[in-house]
């Protein structure tokens, strides 16, 4: 979707779309989340390595989500990426994410447009370094594979399919995402 020259894309953009699915799941049930989650550890950026592209996601490569801490303790979203091709006009979307029950810190709602919010499901981490993610929803609509820097090893990547596919996603919708490293 476009709206003034900005999209709307990347995990916790496509998270508010989720609000209409919440209570109606077409996925196996619930995912099973990361046990612990360590949202300073999560801040900064993530690159979008792969994911189930929708429409407001279409025609847009080199996605990042950048989270920040805000003054009120929420979490600060800013979604960028270019339109076309990695060197193709700049485009970013800004939203806010919170835990709403600290015993489930890996189940985030996030919105980009109030009152609407959306899950944001993290069910694959990197325990160690904070180093890649999975991120989806229980519908299993909606699916990214995230990682600190723009390029996986394929053993990684590998590894990130069969998490998905043993928490009940059929990947094949999964798209790989151009992507370029950022300063």
């Amino acid at each position: 979707m476009m709206r003034n020259g900005r999209f709307l894309f990347a995990p916790v953009l496509a998270a508010a779309a989720l609000f209409g699915c919440a209570g109606t799941p077409r996925g196996p049930g619930p995912l099973a989340l990361v046990d612990h989650l360590d949202l300073q550890r999560y801040l900064g950026r993530w690159y979008e390595i792969a994911r189930f592209t929708k429409g407001f996601e279409r025609n847009i490569v080199g996605t990042t989500a950048e989270y920040s801490l805000r003054p009120d303790g929420r979490i600060q979203v800013v979604n960028s990426g270019f339109r076309g091709s990695v060197d193709g006009p700049y485009t970013q979307a800004r939203g806010v994410a919170w835990v709403p029950d600290p015993g489930r810190p890996a189940a985030l709602k996030v919105s980009f447009f109030w009152p609407f919010a959306g899950d944001y499901l993290v069910f694959g981490l990197d325990p160690v370094g904070y180093g890649w993610a999975l991120v989806g929803s229980d519908s299993r609509d909606y699916l990214w594979f995230l990682a600190r820097t723009p390029e996986v090893s394929d053993q990684l990547y590998q590894q990130m399919r069969q998490m998905a596919q043993d928490q009940g996603y059929d990947l094949s919708r999964l798209d790989k995402v151009p992507q370029k490293p950022r300063s």
